[in-house]
């Protein structure tokens, strides 16, 4: 088995646990490697190192948050390599384990005792195919104070024209992220289903619907002279200009998690308590 370690290595406590996992799955005969960033934090390693998008591993072990799983993820996606999520974020939906469980689940895993989750994604068009979306898409206003004038439809039928601060189109897996700030419903990820939220819309009528993940939605923008990104998990930006379409779809390439239990609505009630302060 051949094992990648990626770890945010701006954060001193996620760097040295990646030490310890890298020391701990080399003593078990594991080969590794390591992402380029965390591999020059960790001298031992340097000659382990590759290019993220380069790596092809038998699954990748992930040191974060859930931002560090999305960056992760964007750059694994089309090559159907299962990730472990250790959280060393707040809330951290996508990462399973805690770091005090980091070694007992690793353990657990190399003994085969483990199932793979397979989530859906987004697959995103404009003018040429973007990168996937595991978490959600928001269209939002270039300037702060302004709104987007946008018109969706689903399957080619309209299904609302509004002006709002933004949109907001997510998976099962981002139902649980700003989807869910901006008032939209959880929604467990065997649910095969995308959601559509306005934030902030100027019309009392606009509210967050749920549409088959089997949809095609497609999202103009109305109003000339005003520009829009679209910001797919956090990671990558794309202009939108008047008259633009931007096209969603589900992918065929879904992301894949290494898990040790069945248990989602557990993690909502116990995560959604702090809110995401530690």
């Amino acid at each position: 088995m051949i094992m990648g370690l990626v770890a945010r290595s701006d954060i001193k406590g996620a760097v040295e646990l990646s030490q310890e996992i890298a020391d701990f799955l080399t003593e078990k005969k594991v080969d590794i490697v390591l992402d380029t960033p965390l591999a020059m934090e960790l001298e031992k390693y340097q000659d382990k190192q590759c290019e993220l998008k380069d790596m092809d591993v038998d699954m990748v072990v992930a040191i974060g948050g859930d931002g560090t799983i999305l960056r992760t993820q964007s750059y694994i996606s089309h090559k159907k390599i299962p990730l472990i999520g250790i959280n060393m974020g707040t809330v951290g939906f996508l990462t399973e384990i805690d770091p005090e469980n980091a070694f007992t689940a690793i353990e657990a895993v190399l003994a085969g005792n483990y199932f793979v989750e397979k989530r859906n994604q987004l697959l995103v068009w404009h003018n040429h195919e973007l990168p996937p979306a595991l978490n959600e898409v928001v269209l939002m206003t270039r300037k702060p104070a302004k709104m987007l004038h946008i018109q969706i439809s689903v399957d080619d039928e309209i299904m609302e024209e509004l002006r709002a601060d933004g949109l907001i189109i997510a998976t099962p897996s981002g139902s649980t992220a700003y989807s869910m700030s901006a008032g939209g419903p959880i929604i467990d990820p065997r649910v095969e289903a995308f959601v559509i939220v306005p934030i902030c819309p100027f019309k009392l009528g606009a509210r967050p619907t749920v549409v088959s993940d089997g949809s095609t939605i497609k999202v103009k923008l109305l109003r000339e002279g005003k520009k829009a990104i679209a910001v797919i998990d956090g990671q990558f930006e794309e202009e939108i200009n008047y008259m633009d379409e931007i096209i969603f779809h589900k992918s065929d390439n879904c992301a894949y998690f290494v898990r040790l239990t069945k248990d989602f609505y557990r993690k909502v009630r116990e995560k959604l308590t702090q809110g995401g302060i530690n």
